[in-house]
């Protein structure tokens, strides 16, 4: 249970795939305009995130390491493309808002790299959580960028008005660079206080 615990923890704040590792980029700037694109993208990431590396960690063993890269990209394809079954049946209008960024989740670096670093030397179970927490941590970073676009962008948040009629959209928020912009404001915050944090530590122990 505390291993557990230290992995959620780490995969949402101190690890974090897109602040602490800054990776998945590029979803994290395409997608983000409302918070729905957001948090159907991020699910989807959880999902293959962690049955991948849940496959990955269950066959590591039986798995010859000059065809592992390849095996592992096949694995993590399996699960992209049930993915994208399942908008374009379920959710055709969604399917179309996220375009090719559902496909282009086979080339995240998230999930190659917590196969890589984290399932490859983990039993199964763990690797399941690690996966589930790399993906909520993510998650989390999109839905923060996709609250401040969509509010002061659209005046609303999940589709709901928040703003009456006469509130006047901020253009700039639908556009790209807003994104990154906030991004980059989010990286910068949620590296201050880690520093902040790793400073207490050393003068504690000393």
């Amino acid at each position: 249970m505390k291993k557990v615990k230290e992995i959620f923890r780490m995969g949402l704040w101190e690890d974090n795939p897109v602040f602490g590792q800054i990776l998945g980029i590029c979803s994290a700037l395409a997608v983000t305009n409302l918070m729905l694109n957001s948090l159907i993208m991020g699910l989807g990431l959880i999902f293959v995130t962690a049955l991948s590396s849940f496959t990955i960690s269950l066959i590591r063993s039986f798995t010859p390491k000059h065809i592992r890269m390849m095996v592992q990209v096949l694995i993590i394809s399996a699960y992209v493309i049930i993915v994208d079954i399942f908008l374009k049946a379920y959710y055709p209008d969604m399917s179309k808002a996220l375009g090719p960024y559902v496909g282009l989740i086979i080339t995240n670096c998230i999930i190659m790299g917590r196969a890589e670093a984290f399932a490859q030397k983990n039993t199964p179970f763990i690797s399941l959580i690690d996966g589930v927490a790399s993906g909520l941590g993510y998650t989390m970073v999109l839905l923060m960028i996709s609250f401040v676009r969509e509010l002061l962008g659209f005046g609303t948040l999940f589709g709901y008005t928040i703003f009456s009629e006469n509130f006047t959209p901020w253009t700039i928020m639908v556009m790209p660079p807003a994104a990154f912009f906030l991004l980059a404001m989010i990286i910068w915050g949620a590296n201050i206080f880690l520093n902040k944090k790793e400073k207490r530590k050393e003068v504690s122990k000393a």
